[in-house]
């Protein structure tokens, strides 16, 4: 990231918009939005932690409600809501902050949902390869609430299914009914 030229440019968006970037409320304000963008963009390493599944456990494995945050790529404005991921193990098991990291690390950088929720759900197929793989995404986009139709409280619900969790309609049921959403 290039926060000296971001701070310039958010100075620039300042006065563009009419405002005084030396005024003494708004004088730190670009390096201020520099270094909040570069947190937003910015995707932590992780280094995925698996073991094997020695027990042979074949049941969903589910973490609900991990909260995440990203940015429109169509208005750099926040969307935030919940991840529901789930996956059927199959020779290892995952970490389980390991979801939440997965989910952290796709929400950073410029998004759409639909992109996020595919790319949560193809990392775990690729990565741990499971018998099956379930991710749902429900966000509200501050694109929507604040500005256009202003639509505020409504929630973009996108989900992404992959092997077992795809294919058969037990599976399927199962983990949208332990993620507490009916379909």
């Amino acid at each position: 990231m290039d926060v000296e030229g971001a701070t310039r440019a958010v100075r620039s968006l300042l006065v563009a918009l009419g405002q005084n970037p030396r005024d003494e409320h708004l004088r730190d304000t670009p390096r201020r939005v520099a270094e909040a963008y570069t947190e937003f963009l910015t995707a932590r390493p992780f280094v995925m932690t698996t073991f094997p599944n020695d027990e042979g456990y074949d049941e969903l494995v589910l973490a609900k409600a991990i909260p995440f945050r990203s940015l429109c790529e169509h208005h750099m404005l926040p969307f935030h809501g919940v991840a529901h991921v789930g996956y059927l193990p199959g020779a290892r098991i995952l970490g389980l902050s390991k979801l939440a990291r997965v989910v952290e690390h796709f929400a950073r950088g410029l998004q759409v949902q639909e992109r996020l929720t595919k790319q949560v759900a193809d990392w775990l197929q690729d990565h741990l390869t499971p018998r099956g793989v379930g991710v749902v995404l429900e966000a509200e986009h501050l694109c929507m609430t604040l500005r256009g139709v202003r639509a505020t409280g409504s929630r973009t619900v996108t989900s992404a299914l992959h092997g077992l969790q795809r294919e058969d309609a037990r599976s399927r049921s199962e983990f949208f009914a332990l993620a507490g959403l009916t379909r």
